[in-house]
C-alpha cells in the first residue's frame, strides 16, 4: 500500500510579532511572549433512544465553532493596546505631547467599549539549518477586548496578560493562516 506524504511540515517557533488593525491603521509590538488561542465551541448534547438497556438509535452530538478566547501575555504594559482593548483614555505630558503619562480606563458603568480590531499573530518557520524561511501570520477577526486586570510582585517584573474575544461574523472563517517572506517593519 502506498500513501500520500504530506506536503508541508512546517516548524514554528516564537511569538515574533503582534499586530492590531482597526478601522484606523495598525499597530505592532515585538514583546509578547505567548498567544494562547482557545475554541469556543458551542455543543447541541447527544440525544439517544434506549429501550430495556438497548440502544435503539442515537443523534451525535454537533460541535460548532462560535469563536476564539485568545490570552495575549506580553511583557510590557503597552497603554495604546489598553486603550483599544477596553477604551478610556491615554494621557499625555503638556510640554512633551509625545510622552505618555497616564491611562484612564472608562468610567465605571460607562458601558464604552474598545475597538473591534483583527489580532495578526507572527510565528518564525525555521528550517534544519537554523534559518528562518517564512513567517506564519494568522489573523482573528473581529475582536473585542476584556476588562484589564493588574497583579504586582516583590521581584518579579509584571506581565500583563490580555484577553480577547474573537467570534467572526456570518461566513466569515473564525480565523485565517497565511505564509509571508517577511514581518511587517515597525517604524
Amino acid at each position: 500500500m502506498t500513501v500520500k506524504k504530506s506536503k508541508a511540515e512546517i516548524a514554528t517557533i516564537d511569538c515574533s510579532l503582534i499586530t492590531i488593525q482597526t478601522a484606523t491603521g495598525e499597530f505592532g509590538f515585538q514583546t509578547a511572549s505567548q498567544v494562547k488561542v482557545e475554541p469556543l465551541v458551542d455543543t447541541q448534547e447527544a440525544v439517544s433512544l434506549i429501550s430495556k438497556g438497548r440502544l435503539l438509535a442515537q443523534k451525535p452530538s454537533v460541535n460548532t465553532l462560535i469563536g476564539n478566547r485568545i490570552t495575549l501575555t506580553d511583557n510590557v504594559f503597552n497603554p495604546e493596546l489598553a486603550l483599544i482593548l477596553n477604551g478610556g483614555q491615554i494621557i499625555y505630558d503638556t510640554v512633551d505631547t509625545t510622552k505618555i503619562i497616564g491611562y484612564r480606563p472608562p468610567l465605571s458603568g460607562s458601558g464604552e467599549r474598545g475597538e473591534v480590531f483583527t489580532l495578526n499573530a507572527y510565528a518564525s518557520h525555521y528550517d534544519s539549518d537554523g534559518m528562518i524561511v517564512q513567517y506564519e501570520k494568522i489573523s482573528y477577526p473581529n475582536c473585542h477586548g476584556v476588562p484589564i486586570a493588574f497583579s504586582s510582585q516583590d521581584n518579579v517584573f509584571r506581565v500583563p496578560e490580555y484577553v480577547i474575544n474573537s467570534a467572526p461574523k456570518k461566513n466569515e472563517p473564525p480565523y485565517i493562516l497565511d505564509y509571508v517572506p517577511e514581518l511587517p517593519t515597525l517604524i
